[in-house]
């Protein structure tokens, strides 16, 4: 019998019907994922943008070239540039601190990273003002100097660090702990100083990560709304970050302007997600 004569055994009805079954299975379960993320994140989206164009291309460009609304989105975008950096530096700081020596307090350490997470930003708000606020227990010392930390830039920069202090330790704290220290102390073996051997090694390695963490900070930075709403104090036109700003427009019935400030918002989730999946396609153990 020839290879061109050999014919394959039918399935056997049951594992035939069992095949199916699951066939069936995996589509519903795909449906009703499609289902789901049109439902909770696909139609919002549209809706934002429906709603900011409704009344045409021109009344939306007024809406966004309003000069509140351009003062909240350079504030935004400031802080961002201000908070990114000292994020990245604190994030490998810590990383490597946890992940290269031990040391008493090292589990205490990474119990705090985690705490802006299980804390709600509203309370960190209240936290900060408490505590940096005129009447507060540092503030009120500061005030005598003339420094005031809350209703300006300062303490919108403070809050938003602590709510996006943890994303960059997050990625890059599993990763090191599975690169280990061999390529690094091989460099250091072979003359590489410190800085070198972080440089060309250790930066080199967690480079995918570094920027994961860095993506979803930003990401976070320019989306918070609760602990600024609280330190900031709300000036029209001085502290009003984008967030904020869609609020206030909300709140004094301008629709059209609040969803055209939004839509600034959702392109920026957006960016941030086709970053994140450009980066885990290109290093899947970034995330």
């Amino acid at each position: 019998m020839t290879a061109a004569t050999v014919t394959h055994a039918p399935l056997h009805p049951q594992i035939a019907a069992f095949h199916r079954r699951q066939r069936l299975k995996r589509l519903a379960l795909i449906l009703s994922a499609a289902a789901f993320a049109l439902l909770v994140m696909g139609l919002p989206v549209i809706a934002i943008v429906a709603r900011a164009f409704q009344e045409g291309l021109a009344v939306y460009a007024a809406n966004i070239v309003e000069p509140d609304t351009l003062h909240a989105i350079g504030l935004t975008v400031l802080t961002a540039l201000i908070v990114l950096p000292i994020n990245i530096v604190y994030g490998i700081a810590v990383a490597w601190a946890i992940t290269r020596f031990r040391f008493p307090g090292r589990r205490i350490l990474l119990t705090i990273i985690e705490l802006p997470f299980s804390i709600s930003p509203i309370v960190a708000g209240l936290c900060y003002l408490l505590i940096y606020g005129a009447t507060g227990l540092v503030g009120s010392w500061l005030d005598g100097w003339n420094v005031q930390l809350m209703f300006n830039l300062t303490g919108i920069v403070l809050v938003s660090l602590f709510v996006t202090c943890p994303f960059v330790a997050r990625e890059l704290i599993p990763l090191m702990q599975v690169s280990g220290r061999d390529q690094e102390e091989a460099a250091l073996t072979l003359g590489a100083s410190g800085w070198q051997t972080f440089r060309h090694v250790t930066l080199h390695n967690i480079r995918w990560a570094l920027l994961y963490g860095a993506i979803l900070a930003n990401a976070r930075v320019m989306g918070e709304f609760g602990a600024v709403s609280v330190v900031s104090g709300n000036i029209r036109g001085e502290t009003m970050t984008l967030p904020l700003q869609v609020q206030l427009l909300y709140d004094d019935y301008n629709a059209t302007g609040a969803f055209a400030a939004a839509t600034v918002l959702t392109l920026i989730a957006v960016i941030t997600l086709v970053l994140r999946s450009l980066i885990e396609a290109r290093h899947p153990h970034a995330s």
